[in-house]
């Protein structure tokens, strides 16, 4: 430790190592170099546009403010110490910190990225979001939305413990990063949610590459031994297709992400149920693929006499649809095949009965569709149309506007409200033909 009186020697930091160096080597430059010098100097230290006369008049008062302060201190002062006092005191600074510029890219970068997963977070996510799309609008390109949530994650978290969550995490941003094109963005929105932003995307891409990354991040889960099956849900919604808003299209996205993993969750406590109580009396095995066949149906004619049911060989119709299976939301992923075993009706008195007889109980009460305007598409958009009257896990109850021969099973488009187009196999279980001509169907999904 040095004793009293003795001179302190004053060791200097590279930083005001290079500020000396600035000093000396301004010395020897005419006025109009040191100027110009200056002037670039200060915007790239400060951020501040200041005109060469203003420079110039700064460093001067700098340079003297250090001889004060050091004279005043009684040992040398630090250039950016009389800079900081200089620029604070000319009301130039509001804040007065001056950083290093990659100290500050580094705080810009943590500022909008998530620290466990790497990812960029929500902030980031808001202002990429409505750049993207307003660029979308400018070139009139697709836009798509993906929400990510991960099913049974918090069983994961209570089970396993928090950092095996993490674990589940990360591995969702490594799934990310393997999937997505450069054009691409990831988000992490917060806890489980994430979401892509997919500029010149269009809903059948989206939804392809939402099938693909559920196939990678069941493949990248795999060596962390998981013992809780986790899962990625999604939901997209496309720009112009469902709105041009970034509000209504976070909306959409995640209604059909919510509806998504509601049906999942749904799906996983039927067939809990199935393999803790089988019931094979009560379980009927559905095909696999529809028949394209002539298929036979029995429907009552009402000028024949009752109990004499004419039977009718069905021409194939073609039902083709126009949509392009990667476009629609297989039912697959949105309600469990029906596993109810029911009678078809064939009234031998010609008297149509009001509902069918279920062997066993509903699992789900079905949800009226009227006045939603929910329509079914037998087919290509030039195939007959029908009223969707009702829709559960089982099937569907359509209404047509009249009588008409339908095969054993048949493809069908379903439009419903808030919900993508359903492309569906369904097979016919009852009929019945109402007092105004149309004629109602009842119909189970097959796989």
């Amino acid at each position: 430790m040095p004793s009293p009186g003795t001179p302190v020697e004053f060791r200097s930091s590279s930083a005001a190592s290079f500020l000396e160096i600035i000093v000396e080597t301004l010395q020897q430059l005419d006025h109009s170099a040191r100027a110009q010098f200056l002037r670039g100097f200060f915007r790239s230290l400060t951020h501040l546009d200041l005109s060469e006369e203003k420079s110039v008049q700064l460093w001067d008062e700098i340079l003297s403010r250090r001889q004060s302060l050091s004279a005043n201190l009684g040992q040398p002062a630090s250039l950016q110490t009389a800079l900081v006092d200089v620029f604070t005191s000319s009301d130039l600074f509001r804040f007065p910190i001056l950083i290093e510029r990659d100290d500050l890219k580094k705080l810009e970068v943590s500022a909008v990225t998530d620290p466990l997963t790497g990812l960029s977070n929500r902030r980031l996510f808001q202002e990429t979001f409505e750049k993207e799309l307003n660029r979308a609008k400018r070139y009139a390109h697709p836009l798509s939305l993906v929400s990510l949530d991960l099913h049974r994650f918090k069983e994961v978290n209570d089970r396993l413990g928090h950092p095996r969550g993490d674990d589940v995490l990360r591995a969702v941003a490594s799934t990310l990063r393997k999937s997505l094109r450069t054009s691409d963005a990831a988000f992490r929105i917060g806890g489980d949610e994430f979401a892509l932003i997919l500029p010149q995307t269009d809903a059948a891409q989206a939804l392809a590459l939402s099938k693909r990354i559920s196939v990678v991040f069941s493949d990248v889960l795999r060596p962390l031994n998981i013992s809780v099956p986790v899962s990625l849900d999604h939901g997209v919604a496309t720009f112009p297709v469902d709105a041009d808003h970034t509000e209504e299209l976070i909306q959409i996205a995640d209604a059909r992400l919510y509806r998504l993993k509601h049906a999942n969750h749904l799906q996983q406590s039927a067939e809990a149920r199935e393999v803790s109580s089988p019931s094979p009396s009560s379980i009927t095995s559905a095909p696999t693929e529809v028949e394209s066949m002539p298929q036979t149906i029995s429907t009552p004619k009402p000028q024949e006499a009752p109990g004499k049911p004419e039977t009718k060989t069905a021409s194939p119709i073609d039902l083709s649809p126009t949509f392009s299976p990667a476009t629609e939301t297989t039912l697959a992923a949105a309600v469990s095949a029906s596993t109810l075993k029911v009678h078809t009706l064939v009234p031998p008195s010609g008297v149509p009965q009001s509902r069918p007889n279920y062997s066993v109980q509903r699992k789900a009460e079905r949800v009226s569709m009227t006045g939603t305007n929910a329509y079914a598409v037998l087919g290509e958009s030039s195939s007959p149309r029908a009223k969707v009257l009702d829709l559960g896990f089982g099937g569907v109850a359509l209404e047509l506007d009249s009588k008409q021969d339908l095969p054993e099973s048949f493809l069908a488009v379903l439009h419903v409200p808030i919900l993508p187009p359903v492309r569906v196999n369904l097979r016919p279980v009852w009929s019945r033909a109402t007092s105004e001509g149309s004629l109602r169907i009842g119909c189970c999904f097959i796989s």
